[in-house]
């Protein structure tokens, strides 16, 4: 186990590039079991999560070559030769349950263990148990593994949430499935599109992407294809928020802008704004002032709420928390999706934070407040990096435990802090 130790009080300003989206890369690896013949993923982000994902692909019969110069990885799934994954691996990243929908549209069936990941609340699999079922797989639920088997027709089906994961797994499901598929209540984010496209690139016929509707004709077989992962707006999104918090100004390169206009709303209300070049691939953050809360009509404390997508990502919620400790005014905030995901907030309290805990899912702060450093757990990857943030912009030494929890998101965090003018080191 590793310990990040920062101290605070440092400027990060400069130039940051934004790697590609781990949320996107995740399935698009799962997708090439898709086909036997080799598919190229450039813009794959260098992190535990996708190596992790890319041994668990290895464990199937995939075979994996990368390229340094050119920055791509290829897989070539030609034969697979098992259903299963290790259950070790399957521990270590909830996506391993990506793997179900490949398997099942390939080979006919698949069998996994419970997915791992993040401790941050109850993730129920009844969507994707529906969405299987709904193409005629039968689906069983072990103590030990989940297992679907069956040949795959095209259906019409609702889903009874707008489960990204579900809606990655179901879609890859479908594309091979005899017939047309509707999927109704899908997912709409940037990395549901980013596996459409590389899906369509393969030979798929899938319209909707983007949309709550997807629709699906089902096609014999899938070839090769060489496709890239889109920008982590995630990540881009905790960088700038650590400038933010500490006074520098920033500018991000191979960055897409549509994302960034979801996440612009949120921002705004701290008096964070940018500017994006869509021709350069680049976002640029110069501080105008100090941060001030911007509060609704009649002068009412603002409330934000993550949401399915286009509202305000999951991902970035903690990371505004800590904003909002280093902005002037009163905000609520509110977790909809995880009931776990918020208790990092007893750090930041011991680090000096004006924190309110209404429940599981509610937190009012108050800020400005002068954090100080401490020692702390990172208990999840946006958790970390939330208190990466934090200690930061605190005054002292902050020494964060379990620093590879950030390390399954986060490309380097202590290299490309200090790129930045941080003071961060590894233990």
């Amino acid at each position: 186990m590793s310990t990040l130790i920062i101290k605070g009080g440092k400027t990060i300003t400069g130039t940051h590039r934004v790697p590609g989206n781990k949320n996107a890369a995740l399935p698009m690896i799962a997708a090439t079991l898709l086909t036997s013949e080799p598919v190229t993923i450039a813009n794959l982000p260098e992190i535990a999560d996708v190596a992790a994902m890319l041994e668990a692909a290895k464990t199937f019969g995939v075979k994996v070559s990368r390229d340094l110069a050119a920055g791509t990885v290829t897989l070539a799934a030609a034969k697979l030769k098992t259903a299963k994954i290790d259950p070790m691996l399957a521990a270590k990243i909830r996506t391993s349950f990506l793997f179900a929908g490949p398997l099942l549209a390939r080979l006919g069936r698949a069998s996994l263990p419970p997915p791992g990941g993040d401790a941050i609340g109850h993730r129920r699999l009844d969507t994707h148990f529906d969405g299987f079922r709904a193409l005629g797989a039968k689906a069983t639920l072990g103590k030990k593994a989940l297992t679907f088997k069956g040949k795959l027709k095209g259906a019409k089906m609702l889903l009874d949430e707008a489960s990204v994961t579900a809606t990655e797994n179901i879609l890859m499901a479908s594309v091979l499935a005899e017939g047309k598929t509707e999927i109704y209540n899908a997912a709409c984010e940037p990395h549901i599109v980013d596996l459409a496209n590389m899906l369509n690139a393969m030979g798929a016929q899938i319209e909707g992407a983007g949309t709550n509707l997807l629709r699906v004709t089902g096609v014999p077989a899938l070839h090769g294809a060489t496709v890239r992962v889109g920008c982590d707006y995630i990540e881009a999104g905790s960088y700038i928020a650590a400038a933010a918090v500490t006074g520098g100004a920033l500018t991000l390169t191979n960055v897409e802008s549509a994302p960034f206009e979801v996440l612009a709303k949120a921002f705004h209300r701290f008096g964070i704004t940018w500017t994006t070049n869509s021709r350069e691939g680049t976002l640029t953050y110069v501080p105008k002032k100090r941060l001030k809360m911007k509060y609704d009509l009649g002068d009412a404390i603002p409330s934000i709420a993550d949401d399915t997508w286009p509202a305000i990502p999951s991902d970035i919620l903690s990371v505004l928390i800590v904003v909002a400790t280093q902005t002037r005014g009163t905000c609520l905030f509110y977790e909809k999706m995880f009931e776990s995901r918020l208790y990092f907030v007893d750090h930041l309290r011991q680090m000096g934070a004006k924190i309110v805990q209404c429940d599981p899912h509610r937190v009012v702060v108050t800020g400005p407040t002068r954090l100080a450093g401490g020692t702390v757990s990172s208990n999840d990857i946006r958790a970390g990096i939330s208190l990466v943030i934090a200690a930061l912009a605190a005054k002292g030494e902050t020494r964060i435990s379990n620093a590879e929890s950030i390390d399954r998101g986060y490309v380097a965090v202590e290299k490309e802090l200090r790129a930045l003018g941080g003071d961060v080191v590894r233990e």
